[in-house]
């Protein structure tokens, strides 16, 4: 594993007996986000949507993040690769702090979209799933990218889920912050209580939302809790954005399309042309058709060099893997 991702302190101590593991990995810094793919569903729907996609064609960054993977036809495994069953987007982030050159904790998510347009699923992996990475052997899941940069990544995702990855977009958490300023603070209905905040409705302002996502010591299950807290946040998001008082309201939409496209890079093959086109099918998405799930992990272990790790459970991704190819994810149990 690259030294940057090592953890610092690899020794196993008693809140690993209750499920809580410390864990300070570290990674180049990976932007990344849902913030991109959001824009998916608000663009264009209205009737100013032209202004806000000229926009977002100036504020969003474009680099070739899937480099040779978008060329891939089949998994290490031989088997091909499914291409015609809604599609996908793998959205990256990082917690790192302004003016860091490290991230914290990364955040990999793969979107699916129904071949219908009417759902949208959300897969969140654990920064330490223990996975294969092409070339490299087993390691974790976020040392791809260190390993070969986000083409490396999205071939180490299609590797496990036997589906193409069609765009990439991605920013760090400040981008996050913003957004939920713009949108004028969320809701979120916290599942897990610690000591700042209660389990139940929690409205939190950019900052306290920075801090909740953070937080990672106090929880049950460490990093898996941690990336539950950011699924819930990012889906406050989405369904505060989707809200007749954002898209009705041309001045606050205008703010949100602003804060959320200025730390945002996307592949070069997703163009404001497509972005477009996508949210006038995606119109009629509202919160109640976005799902969270994690990825199917079977416990918590250590790898041969000491790291903490999450252990994958292989049957779990199998049945993942047909729900996606079948685009059917409504049939997965998690």
């Amino acid at each position: 594993m690259l030294e940057e991702f090592e953890d610092t302190d690899n020794t196993v101590d008693e809140s690993r007996s209750t499920g809580r593991r410390r864990r300070m990995g570290r990674g180049r810094r990976v932007a990344v986000s849902l913030v991109a793919f959001l824009l998916l569903l608000v663009v264009g729907i209205v009737g100013y949507g032209w202004f806000l996609s000229s926009k977002v064609d100036r504020n969003l960054a474009r680099e070739d993040l899937l480099g040779s993977s978008a060329d891939q036809t089949a998994t290490t495994q031989g088997k091909k690769l499914v291409t015609d069953k809604g599609t996908n987007y793998l959205l990256i982030g990082s917690d790192a702090r302004p003016g860091e050159t490290a991230s914290r904790s990364d955040v990999i998510q793969l979107v699916h979209v129904t071949e219908a347009r009417d759902e949208i699923w959300i897969i969140h992996f654990p920064r330490d799933l223990y996975v294969p990475v092409p070339g490299h052997g087993e390691d974790k899941i976020n040392a791809a990218y260190a390993y070969g940069q986000s083409p490396l990544l999205v071939s180490t995702i299609q590797d496990l889920v036997g589906v193409k990855i069609d765009h990439i977009a991605k920013t760090d958490f400040e981008g996050f912050k913003n957004l939920t300023d713009a949108l004028g603070g969320v809701r979120i209905n916290n599942q897990q209580a610690s000591p700042k905040y209660p389990a139940g409705p929690v409205d939190l302002d950019g900052e306290q939302a920075l801090e909740y996502v953070r937080e990672r010591k106090t929880l049950a299950e460490g990093d898996i809790s941690r990336g539950q807290r950011q699924q819930a946040w990012l889906k406050a998001m989405m369904s505060e954005t989707l809200s007749p008082g954002v898209l009705l309201n041309p001045s606050k939409l205008n703010g949100v399309i602003d804060a959320g496209t200025k730390h945002t890079t996307v592949d070069n093959s997703l163009s404001t042309g497509t972005i477009r086109r996508e949210a006038i099918r995606m119109r009629g998405i509202r919160g109640d058709d976005i799902h969270f799930v994690t990825a199917p992990f079977s416990g918590y272990g250590t790898a041969p060099n000491g790291g903490a790790i999450d252990i994958l459970d292989e049957q779990g991704m199998s049945r993942l893997s047909d729900a996606l190819r079948t685009d059917d994810m409504a049939s997965y149990e998690g």
